[in-house]
């Protein structure tokens, strides 16, 4: 299929992978269409053609959700906010737009999204497709946030969904995992922007799950990292502030965030990887490093920040009132193994949601994230945090790594049928169907 005057662009396909570089995939060919009458056009034409077709954002996802031998869609052209609704207080944005460019629009705008992650080089879409999530004791996962959803179904027809039009699509559809068919276009809430005051300090891990409950109780956002190998966690707060506003300095901004999170820490990755009896040494020096410090700043200044060293994720969403035993199982294997691990834990929480396959669907939720560096064998240490998660009927996220199936899906997921009956109505010949879906929802 040649590029067409009004602007898509199609390439036979050459090799994707994704930003951690553990998936690779082949397709035929990548299509970048510039309009959403041109991406129902590629569906219809790989339909024709017999092939099955996903649509791919920035990779930041470490399953093969994106993976295809068919066609690849690429959604950078379909990029830029729609419509900014200051009545009903939502705006309306293209799918390929990253998260990075709509934070900074809306901030120019004077408004926010209510909660985010904690990274942002994401397309909206593949964050919300895969259930991309930040930490909240009231506000849940950027999926949460939805209000209507514009897709494109297997048969090339656009379909609009919100709680009022086509809710069931609406109640699966927000996170989707690239099976309903391909978004073109998400609404949003959005709020008048707010000063955030986060709140950083190293807190004994001992201490921070004994006042858990406390902790998340009494901050509107909470998170913390802990350290393997160590007793020591980072645990930051961050809360709404009537200001002024008093960003992280210049300076000592370097330092934390890029000197010691990225440039540094990249280094002591690669010792580690080198040698990795000197993991323990490191992680002691690391915990210790980060000092207390308090800044007020935007939201999205305040939830996100850079991540330049490369790694490979497993998290799991447990019921929240399961968190701490989750932790203390995790510590004594760590402590316990041979195992090496040189990126810290993460552990956030999210309310309870009433979208069908949303890892905090129908339970307030607790995440931890397990990471290992870029190069170095994840298998065993991943192995036994799942065999720990799974046992609390662990929910992993979509887009990181884990080995569940769609008989155990059927098992966490009260309303997995429902997503799936979804499924055989929007796409009966799986057009958007890949090895990952297959195994997560079954063929």
């Amino acid at each position: 299929m040649s590029g067409t005057a009004s602007g898509t662009m199609s390439t036979s396909g050459g090799t994707w992978r994704n930003w951690a570089g553990n998936v690779v995939s082949r397709p035929v060919r990548e299509v970048t269409p510039a309009s959403v009458e041109e991406l129902s056009a590629a569906v219809r034409q790989a339909a024709e053609d017999g092939l099955r077709v996903k649509a791919v954002g920035s990779g930041h996802s470490f399953t093969a959700a994106a993976a295809t031998d068919g066609v690849l869609i690429r959604p950078q052209l379909l990029a830029g906010i729609r419509k900014i609704d200051r009545d009903a207080m939502t705006v309306t944005v293209e799918a390929g737009t990253p998260l990075k460019r709509l934070n900074m629009a809306l901030a120019r705008e004077g408004l926010s999204l209510t909660n985010m992650g904690d990274i942002m080089e994401q397309t909206v879409s593949g964050a919300a497709s895969t259930g991309t999530h930040g930490t909240g004791r009231e506000s849940g996962s950027i999926a949460a946030q939805i209000k209507g959803l514009e897709l494109v179904t297997a048969d090339g027809s656009v379909l609009t969904c919100s709680e009022k039009e086509n809710p069931d699509v609406f109640a699966s559809a927000r996170i989707g995992i690239g099976a309903l068919g391909i978004v073109t276009a998400i609404t949003f809430a959005v709020e008048p922007i707010f000063l955030l005051s986060a709140r950083e300090e190293p807190t004994p891990f001992d201490k921070v799950l004994a006042d858990f409950d406390e902790l998340w109780a009494e901050n509107e956002h909470f998170e913390f990292y802990w350290f393997p190998h160590t007793g020591n966690t980072n645990t930051k707060r961050n809360n709404r502030s009537a200001g002024p506003e008093k960003p992280v300095g210049q300076l000592s901004g370097w330092i934390e965030d890029e000197f010691l999170s990225n440039g540094v820490f990249q280094v002591a990755n690669w010792v580690g990887r080198a040698v990795p009896g000197t993991i323990p040494t490191i992680a002691q020096i690391s915990s210790r490093a980060l000092s207390a410090r308090t800044y007020t700043d935007i939201p999205y200044k305040v939830f996100t920040s850079p991540r330049r060293v490369r790694f490979v994720e497993m998290e799991y969403a447990v019921p929240r009132e399961a968190l701490v035993e989750t932790l203390r199982e995790l510590k004594a294997m760590v402590d316990r193994s041979p195992l090496r691990v040189s990126f810290p834990v993460e552990v956030r929480t999210c309310p309870a949601d009433d979208i069908t396959l949303s890892t905090a669907s129908g339970r307030d939720s607790a995440y931890v994230a397990v990471h290992m560096f870029k190069g170095t064998p994840y298998q065993a240490y991943f192995t036994a945090a799942e065999r720990i998660f799974t046992a609390h009927e662990g929910r992993p996220h979509w887009g990181k790594v884990h080995t569940r199936d769609a008989d155990y899906f059927s098992k966490v997921y009260p309303r997995f049928g429902e997503f799936t009956a979804l499924r055989d109505r929007l796409d009966p010949d799986r057009r958007f169907q890949n090895d990952y879906l297959r195994r997560v929802l079954g063929s």
